[in-house]
């Protein structure tokens, strides 16, 4: 049957019921993550670019932040690869709490790193990017490229419409964002895009122990998990 616009359908029927059994494996990677990620709690999830070599400043600064977190109690969380994501598995691994890789296929596969406690694998992005947010006590974020952009952005947008918890985000290395805050001050704001109180919902820091102050600071007068109304946004998340 032809639409109003006379176009012929580009998916069969064959196609359409295919599309709809994969309702279920979406389904699948929800479950697996939240049965896991719920008994771990606090978490940390940390950031940064796949292509840091291990030699870089920003390896060891990654190591050394994951180590201080697991040390303090927090399970940190990464994407599961090569580069920081690898820094910040390695950190955690060493230390005394989990360490957690949300693992994604690529066309160009992402080997997962060895420094895995709990190792997850998700087809879909934006299931895997629910896990990030869902449990995590804090985000923190150091230097990457697009992916390490989009998951930053992502959080900030979360919190500033209301529809996720507020929570620390802990942007790493003054330096490597000053050009970016420069721009949301400039731009951003000066055009009216954001508000000022939206840049307060971030904090940039340049050591492991800044990082720690700095989400040990905002839940100085409450407890790490979730108030019973932060319970309720998440739901909606």
């Amino acid at each position: 049957m032809k639409n109003r616009a006379g176009f012929q359908p580009v998916v069969s029927e064959g196609e359409t019921t295919q599309e709809s059994w994969r309702i279920f494996q979406i389904m699948a990677e929800f479950v697996q993550g939240f049965e896991l990620l719920v008994r771990l709690q606090p978490c940390v999830s940390l950031f940064g670019s796949a292509r840091t070599a291990q030699g870089h400043p920003d390896y060891a600064l990654a190591m050394r932040i994951a180590r201080t977190l697991s040390d303090a109690g927090f399970t940190v969380i990464t994407g599961g690869g090569p580069g920081i994501m690898e820094a910040g598995n390695r950190g955690a691994y060493e230390g005394a709490s989990p360490s957690v890789g949300l693992n994604i296929s690529l066309p160009k596969e992402q080997a997962p790193n060895l420094f895995q406690d709990v190792a997850l694998r998700f087809r879909h992005f934006f299931s895997r990017k629910v896990m990030f947010v869902k449990y995590a006590s804090a985000y923190v974020v150091l230097p990457g490229g697009f992916g390490t952009l989009d998951e930053f952005v992502e959080i900030l947008t979360l919190v500033q419409t209301g529809k996720s918890r507020r929570i620390p985000i802990v942007l790493v290395g003054s330096e490597f964002w000053s050009g970016l805050i420069d721009w949301f001050r400039g731009d951003l704001l000066a055009r009216g895009a954001i508000h000022q109180r939206d840049l307060d919902l971030f904090t940039i820091a340049d050591s492991p122990e800044a990082v720690l102050d700095i989400i040990f600071e905002h839940y100085s007068d409450r407890g790490l998990g979730p108030s019973p109304e932060e319970v309720e946004v998440m739901q909606d998340l």
